[in-house]
C-alpha cells in the first residue's frame, strides 16, 4: 500500500525527532490527533503506531468495526492479531488490559524495546497512566510528541481540505437560511414576527440545526447567535430567549465540523442601522479586504494584525496594539488556524514565533471586528481561508450585506 504524503511527512519528522514510533492514544476515532491519521473513519476505541519507516498500523478493538477501519486505508491490527479477548480476561482494572493490548500492538507491528517511542493522543487519564507505566517498564523511553503531531497535521493535504470545503458549504446553507428568515421578518414595534411569532435567537438557532444536520455535520462546539448588547462581547453565544429587533446588529458565527471544522462570521441588521453600525460594517469589511489582500506564504499572523489595527486606529477605535485589554473597539485577534480542532495553529500571536509564520497549507480565518458594548452592537467578518503556495483560496463565498435582503440577489 503506497502511503499517502502526510504519512510520508510523518516518518520524516518521527526521523527527524530519533522515534523508533509514535504511539496515537484516544477513546474514538473522532479525536483530532486520530482523525488526522484515519480520516472520516467511524471507529471507538483504538491506537494508531506509525513508525519512522512509514509504516502505520491502525489497532481496534471490536470486529463490528473492522469495515470501518478498513476504510482508513491503513494496515489493520485486527482484534484477533491483538488478542482483545484474552487480555480483557487475564487483566483487570482501569487500563490494564489496554496496556497489554498496547504491547501487543507494539510486538504485531515489528517494534521492540528498547528505543524512543513518541506518545500523543487523548486518553483517559487514568488508561493513559496504566499504559505509560507498563510501556516504560518494558523498556520504551518515551516522548510526549503532541506538539510534534500538532505541527505536522498543520499542513493540509488534499482530502483534508475537501473535508473542510464540505464544513464550508454547511456553513454557506445555514447562513443562507438565516438570511431568508430575517429578510421574511416583520417590524412590529421594534421586534421582529416570522410566521405570527416572535424571531428568537432560539428559533434562528433551530434553523441553523437544521441546515448543518442536512448535510451530515454536527457542532460540537456549539454556534454564536448574538443581538444588540450581547453581540457586543466577542464570546456572548447569544440567549436563546432573546427576542431579534429591528436596527440592531446581529453577529452570526458559525462553525460546525465535517471530519475538520469551517469557521464563519456574518453580521446582519433589519431595517436602518444606527449610523454607528454602518459605520462600523463598512470599516470592518475594509480591514478585511484588506488583510485578504497582504495575506500570503512568509507573512506572520501578527503583521497581518498590525496592519488592521493601524486602519482602525487611523478611525479612531482602540485595538489590542493600541489598548491592549480594551473591551470596546477592535478587542481580539485577526484570525488562527482551523482544522481537526476549532483553533490550531497558525498563530496571530505577537509571541508565536515560529508557529505565527504563515506556510503553504495553511488553513486558517480573518475575522475583524469591531464592539461598543455602550452603544449595544457588535460587527464581525470573518472568512475561512487557504493558504497555497501561488495564493490563496476563499472556502466561504457569502455576500457581506447587512441587510439581509440583499442577500437575495447573490442567490
Amino acid at each position: 500500500m503506497r502511503p499517502r504524503p502526510e504519512l510520508e511527512r510523518l516518518a520524516a519528522a518521527l526521523q527527524g525527532n530519533e522515534l523508533a514510533a509514535l504511539l496515537v492514544l484516544g477513546s474514538s476515532a473522532r479525536e483530532p490527533d486520530l482523525a488526522a491519521l484515519l480520516g472520516p473513519v467511524h471507529v471507538h476505541e483504538c491506537f494508531v503506531l506509525a513508525r519512522a519507516d512509514g509504516e502505520t498500523h491502525l489497532g481496534f478493538l471490536s470486529p463490528m468495526e473492522r469495515e470501518e477501519a478498513a476504510a482508513s486505508g491503513l494496515a489493520l491490527l485486527s482484534p484477533e492479531r491483538l488478542q482483545v479477548a484474552k487480555w480483557s480476561r487475564a487483566c483487570g482494572g482501569e487500563g490494564e488490559s489496554l496496556a497489554a493490548i498496547v504491547e501487543q500492538g507494539l510486538a504485531e507491528s515489528g517494534l521492540a524495546p528498547p528505543g524512543r517511542l513518541g506518545v500523543a493522543g487523548r486518553p483517559p487519564l487514568g488508561q493513559a497512566v496504566v499504559v505509560t507505566e507498563r510501556l516504560r517498564a518494558a523498556g520504551w523511553y518515551l516522548v510526549p510528541s503532541g506538539n510534534l503531531l500538532r505541527s505536522w497535521r498543520r499542513e493540509k493535504s488534499e482530502w483534508m481540505v475537501e473535508e473542510a470545503r464540505r464544513a464550508a458549504q454547511g456553513v454557506e446553507a445555514a447562513m443562507r437560511r438565516i438570511a431568508r428568515a430575517l429578510a421574511a421578518a416583520v417590524d412590529r414595534d421594534g421586534e421582529l414576527w416570522l410566521e405570527e411569532e416572535r424571531l428568537t435567537v432560539g428559533r434562528l438557532r433551530r434553523e441553523v440545526a437544521r441546515a448543518v444536520a442536512e448535510v451530515g455535520l454536527d457542532q460540537p462546539e456549539g454556534n454564536i447567535l448574538a443581538p444588540g448588547r450581547e453581540g457586543a462581547v466577542p464570546h456572548n453565544a447569544g440567549r436563546d430567549a432573546s427576542v431579534v429587533r429591528a436596527g440592531e446588529s446581529l453577529i452570526v458565527d458559525l462553525y460546525p465540523r465535517s471530519t475538520l471544522f469551517a469557521d464563519c462570521t456574518r453580521t446582519f441588521c433589519v431595517g436602518e442601522p444606527p449610523a454607528a453600525l454602518r459605520e462600523a460594517h463598512a470599516l470592518v469589511r475594509q480591514a478585511l479586504a484588506l488583510a485578504r489582500r497582504e495575506l500570503r506564504v512568509g507573512i506572520s499572523g501578527w503583521e497581518l494584525q498590525q496592519r488592521v489595527c493601524e486602519l482602525f486606529e487611523a478611525e479612531g477605535y482602540r485595538t489590542p496594539v493600541s489598548h491592549p485589554g480594551a473591551v470596546s473597539g477592535y478587542v481580539h485577534g485577526l484570525g488562527h488556524g482551523v482544522g481537526f480542532e476549532l483553533h490550531e495553529i497558525p498563530s496571530f500571536r505577537e509571541e508565536a514565533g515560529e508557529d505565527g509564520v504563515l506556510r503553504a497549507g495553511d488553513l486558517l480565518t480573518l475575522e475583524p471586528g469591531l464592539y461598543d458594548p455602550e452603544a449595544g452592537f457588535g460587527v464581525r467578518l470573518e472568512d475561512l481561508v487557504y493558504l497555497g503556495a501561488h495564493g490563496h483560496s476563499l472556502l466561504t463565498r457569502l455576500p457581506y450585506d447587512l441587510d439581509p435582503r440583499a442577500w437575495a440577489a447573490d442567490e
